[in-house]
């Protein structure tokens, strides 16, 4: 630790910190615009120059690194003086139309110009004037004669989000910032560059104009997206959302949240909700009240039961449901007597662990790793945040290595990437494992042979001081999910790694805490919609688009008898429901999520429910009076979370990924094309799939097309812009076609969880793809 005197008084801080390090340590400001926490220090805008003794000029606190005995002052006539002249050169230049801003009234400029700007102008001169630049649907560039050349932006790109898609150009006053070649911004996190710019350079297209800053009220809440759990701050004007920001929180999200977090807001206001309770009379939809609604549901599961039993009854939850609502549903079911209750629509293999499935590590840790092996993820688009914490840890030092069916760009090194079809997705990981067996001289866990690759995974992962085996969504909806979680346990136990889920939705950890998991002899989701029901309870979900075989789906919903659908669209992807049930989305309800560390975080509803729309525990909880069930009496959602999680000090005991099981065989590679059903980004729930926006980017337009390694283009005699037609047993969808070139031989990547491909059959599986 080193001591410097800063305004007069003894700070310490460790060696190597700069003086801006030291302010912060004080509690002393010290105005800035390039300088961020979070990115790498440039010193370009010297609004930070302050005055240390015997330095023969002013200099910017947070490139000069403290030295013991050091003497600062920040407001000295020398320092001040020096602050002033550099905000008259920043507004030189920059337009005075802080009125039409949308960054007026949260803008540093602004706040810093009242303390250390003149109250006129030397400069007579034209101002400069920077062409607009139209970088996709979520930036807007319209006023970059803003711009102060901060290149915080650009930090952004290059460092956190790992690509560096703007870039400066020029020099002197005619320099700008600018996307290269006329692209557009395309990162899953890019909205961040509208949080980290100081100035109204870069605003949020969706929503401009909507709303000045002072206008809108802030609420705290929790995104439903995937299982970081960010925190946000929602902003409120008029009972409507206009905008979605990150609240900090080191722990979990730092100060970021992704893209589908930040825009997915449009769809609470879209003209596809459901306002009002309707019943479908003659296959023509009728709005209802409440009680004629709920009345008509619980007569009709009182009739099932009684003439078929509770197993005649399955209801069907989401990984997006808060723990409240998820309870309350298995509580409902079970009160009818059926043990059919399930949570997991895309998986495959339903064998469970001895606990809650969970990350097997904090979130906050994954930025110290030495060593990573994600098995079975498209990381990057998966889970944008948990990408961009391996991303901090590989820059580092940590290596990042990857079983996978593509070598996909994760904006980052990857150390070492085995690239296989998905059916021999568990003969490569017992490679890998048979090749620690080896180095560590006991016997493999099956017998197996690693290539050059898997050996060097091994290699990687026995070198770890602090090391994680992670498996993502695609290996956990894998038809051998259990042999790939008992050979990524052995991996762990050998090298002393931990081995976790990257998770899917915002609570599948409080999914499993809450027992959305079918009972002893009870059916599991794939059984449910695949098969058809007396009677199917849907709480968030749209079947054809969130089930891992759509069409086996399709037709267990058309023999199904009573479809109820809990859900806040009319348009919901459930054309065979009887009654839909309108509830509120998360921004209208209070409730908790928890994630995948195992962290509950806890939210209310921002906006009032729009039109009748209901939250969906208050409905499951009338519903189950309705029926005459005990247990259905709760006033408030803080008295249904504490009935379902119980004591919070347990709930780390409850968490658990044993269970896994060593493959019987590791079968042989199949000579057909394999499909590699993955869910795009912007798919993944009801909300992203109705934000405009979000399906006008690249990302959005990428998730319709089909993917198809280099081989088969050319066998094909394919183009850009060319369509394929893919069949599926008896399904058919047809695609544009993408030239993917990192993807393993004999693989095709065809989206799920889209309108194109509800006619396909499971996520994996053989497939037969043709010129269309």
């Amino acid at each position: 630790m080193l001591e410097i005197e800063l305004d007069g008084k003894k700070v310490s801080v460790p060696e190597g910190s700069m003086v801006m390090h030291a302010a912060e340590a004080a509690g002393t400001y010290i105005p800035h615009f390039c300088y961020h926490k979070k990115l790498s220090i440039a010193a370009n805008c010297r609004m930070c120059l302050v005055d240390v003794e015997k330095a023969p000029k002013p200099m910017p606190a947070c490139a000069t690194p403290v030295t013991q005995g050091m003497i600062v002052r920040t407001r000295s006539d020398k320092a001040t003086k020096a602050q002033k002249s550099v905000m008259e050169f920043l507004l030189i230049n920059h337009p005075l139309d802080c009125p039409i801003c949308d960054q007026g009234g949260e803008c540093q400029l602004q706040d810093l110009a009242v303390g250390y700007g003149s109250t006129s102008s030397r400069y007579a001169e034209e101002k400069r004037v920077v062409f607009h630049k139209d970088v996709g649907p979520l930036i807007s560039m319209e006023e970059m004669s803003r711009c102060i050349h901060c290149t915080r932006c650009v930090r952004f790109g290059q460092e956190i989000a790992g690509v560096m898609e703007l870039g400066m150009l020029h020099r002197g006053e005619h320099s700008e910032i600018t996307s290269f070649v006329g692209r557009s911004v395309d990162s899953e996190l890019s909205g961040n560059m509208i949080d980290v710019c100081p100035v109204g350079a870069l605003t949020s297209k969706p929503f401009r104009y909507q709303a000045r800053t002072w206008e809108l009220s802030r609420r705290k809440s929790v995104s439903p997206h995937d299982s970081t759990g960010s925190n946000l701050v929602v902003q409120v004007k008029n009972h409507k959302v206009l905008r979605v920001v990150p609240f900090e929180n080191e722990d979990v999200n730092e100060c970021w949240i992704a893209d589908r977090d930040r825009f997915s807001y449009e769809a609470l206001n879209s003209e596809q909700r459901l306002t009002a309770p309707m019943i479908k009379q003659g296959g023509q939809w009728m709005v209802v009240d409440w009680n004629t609604a709920l009345g008509y549901v619980a007569d009709g599961l009182k009739r099932v039961k009684a003439e078929f039993g509770g197993q005649g009854i399955g209801v069907l939850g989401s990984a997006s449901s808060t723990v409240e609502e998820l309870h309350l549903l298995a509580k409902l079911a079970r009160g009818l007597g059926s043990e059919n209750v399930d949570h997991r629509t895309r998986q495959a293999d339903f064998a469970t662990t001895a606990g809650a499935r969970w990350l097997g590590r904090s979130v906050a840790s994954l930025s110290k790793l030495d060593r990573a092996f994600v098995v079975g993820s498209s990381l990057r688009k998966d889970h944008p945040l948990f990408a961009q914490r391996l991303r901090s840890a590989q820059r580092q030092g940590a290596e990042i290595s990857r079983l996978a069916a593509s070598t996909e760009d994760w904006a980052m090194p990857v150390a070492q990437s085995l690239v296989l079809s998905p059916s021999a997705w568990v003969q490569g990981l017992a490679g890998v494992a048979a090749a620690v067996a080896l180095a560590k001289g006991v016997p493999a866990p099956v017998a197996a042979v690693a290539d050059d690759a898997g050996k060097a995974i091994a290699e990687s992962l026995l070198s770890a001081q602090q090391g994680a085996v992670l498996l993502g969504l695609s290996a956990a909806r894998h038809p051998q999910a259990s042999a790939l979680l008992g050979l990524a346990q052995f991996i762990g136990q050998q090298t002393g790694c931990t081995v976790g889920f990257l998770g899917e939705g915002a609570n599948e950890v409080g999914a499993q805490l809450v027992g959305a998991l079918p009972g002893p002899g009870g059916l599991n989701a794939g059984q449910m919609l695949s098969q058809p029901m007396k009677a199917l309870v849907l709480l968030n979900v749209e079947p054809v688009l969130d089930a891992a075989d759509p069409a086996a789906a399709q037709r267990a919903l058309a023999g199904s008898g009573l479809v109820v659908a809990l859900t806040a669209f009319r348009d919901a992807a459930v054309e065979n429901a009887d009654v839909l049930l309108p509830i509120a989305p998360f921004s209208e309800t209070a409730g908790a999520f928890v994630n995948a560390e195992g962290r509950v975080q806890s939210f209310h509803g921002v906006v009032r429910a729009l039109g009748d729309s209901r939250p969906a525990w208050k409905v499951l909880r009338v519903l189950g009076s309705l029926l005459g069930l005990d247990g259905f009496n709760q006033e408030s959602a803080e008295e249904v979370r504490a009935e379902a999680l119980g004591d919070l000090t347990t709930l780390p005991g409850r968490l658990d990924n044993a269970g896994g099981v060593m493959p019987a065989s590791l079968g042989v590679a199949r000579g057909a094309l394999q499909r590699l059903g993955e869910v795009p980004i912007y798919a993944v729930d009801g909300l992203v799939r109705r934000a405009p926006s979000l399906q006008s980017t690249q990302d959005g337009l990428r998730g319709r097309t089909a993917g198809l390694p280099a081989s088969l283009w050319s066998s094909l005699g394919l183009k850009a812009g060319d369509q394929v037609r893919v069949r599926q047993g008896a399904g058919e969808a047809r695609l544009e076609a993408r030239l993917e070139a990192g993807l393993a031989e004999g693989v095709v990547r065809v989206p799920a969880g889209i309108q194109q491909t509800v006619g396909l059959g499971a996520l994996f599986g053989d497939i037969v793809v043709e010129k269309a």
